[in-house]
């Protein structure tokens, strides 16, 4: 390949997939910390971290407490974050300066301040390999795009001039207004995929991402270059149609229906939930913040209709013990839609 890298010591994990199973260094930016804190005056400091991270939270708390002065109380918040869209509004209105990390911001705000903690796996190799096994090669379609995640956004240009190093055309956009940066994907949103060509590139750990941008763009090719995982695949929906056709059909004998609108900062949509509602008669809205089964178990409901993370319906909907659907396909069970109208749910926009 046209780039050379400066190989690792053997044995060294540093920059490779195996590296997340170690303990691993993250920048997460005390200093701006200690910097926000020194010019609000600020007496409490509230720490927000994700779930994958939150052992790390005591850690981050104890650097903290050893810079700022011994009246500034330090809090880590236990609820559940899975997203930017899932910040701890309780903690928010009761600290003077609120640290969300793990997430680019979905929405600027002064009163919180966002750490992304990038990812220092090296994502050059997995690209080689998608290069040479799964995409086409430039003579014969040159066009490509490239999307990540939040984690891999500082090496986003170095993968963009890399495959243009390798002879490609990339295809690159930003999305809509709940995306920060060019190329960026999230698990409910695809936006940034809407560019001319017929390849994709997803540079990214997991599934989620890429199967859901393969939903929602069927028409193109989307191949999956995991550096965690140190593999290649191709994002395949048809098994996800599978189980999500048989959870309609499942939900089309409900006669009592759940509604559930999420009360999550960035995850309610109560227009949709309450036009839902509004228009059938044995359906009703159940609100809360997590969305669990346990939670749903004693309402006894026939199937439930879900308003808020899709992620939700698509990853833990087969624990629930009653059908969960997304809106859209709610709109086919009941009906209204035909099947083959199937598609993944998306957000747009912020709150």
């Amino acid at each position: 390949m046209s780039q050379q890298r400066e190989e690792q010591p053997e044995g060294d994990l540093r920059n490779t997939g195996m590296s997340l199973k170690h303990d691993r260094e993250w920048d997460y930016e005390l200093d701006r910390i200690v910097e926000e804190v020194q010019e609000r005056e600020a007496k409490t400091v509230g720490l927000q971290f994700p779930e994958g991270l939150k052992r790390r939270g005591p850690g981050v708390a104890d650097d903290l407490r050893k810079t700022l002065p011994d009246d500034v109380s330090v809090m880590i918040s236990g609820q559940p974050c899975y997203g930017a869209c899932d910040l701890d509004t309780y903690m928010m209105k009761r600290t003077d300066v609120f640290v969300h990390f793990g997430h680019s911001p979905m929405k600027d705000s002064d009163k919180i301040i966002y750490v992304p903690l990038f990812s220092n796996v090296d994502v050059f190799p997995i690209m080689d390999q998608a290069i040479d096994e799964q995409l086409s090669k430039p003579e014969e379609d040159p066009d490509v795009g490239l999307v990540t995640t939040a984690q891999h956004m500082n090496k986003f240009e170095e993968m963009c001039d890399y495959l243009e190093d390798e002879g490609y055309t990339v295809h690159t956009a930003r999305g809509d207004e709940r995306l920060t940066h060019e190329g960026q994907v999230l698990g409910c949103n695809y936006a940034s995929a809407d560019i001319d060509a017929d390849q994709v590139l997803y540079v990214g750990g997991g599934k989620f991402h890429p199967l859901g941008l393969a939903m929602e763009h069927r028409e193109k090719h989307v191949v999956i270059a995991d550096p965690v995982n140190n593999a290649v695949t191709v994002a395949d929906a048809e098994q996800f149609l599978k189980e999500r056709y048989a959870s309609v059909h499942k939900a089309m004998d409900a006669e009592r229906w759940g509604v559930i609108f999420c009360t999550k900062i960035g995850q309610g949509r109560w227009e949709k939930a309450q036009e839902i509602v509004d228009n059938n008669e044995n359906a009703y809205m159940l609100t809360m913040d997590e969305i669990t089964p346990d939670r749903l178990l004693n309402f006894g409901m026939d199937a439930y209709v879900n308003t808020g993370c899709p992620r939700i319906t698509t990853d833990d909907g087969p624990q629930f013990h009653a059908p969960m659907l997304t809106p859209g396909e709610y709109e086919i069970a009941i009906g209204e839609k035909p099947l083959d109208e199937l598609e993944f749910d998306t957000f747009h926009g912020t709150w």
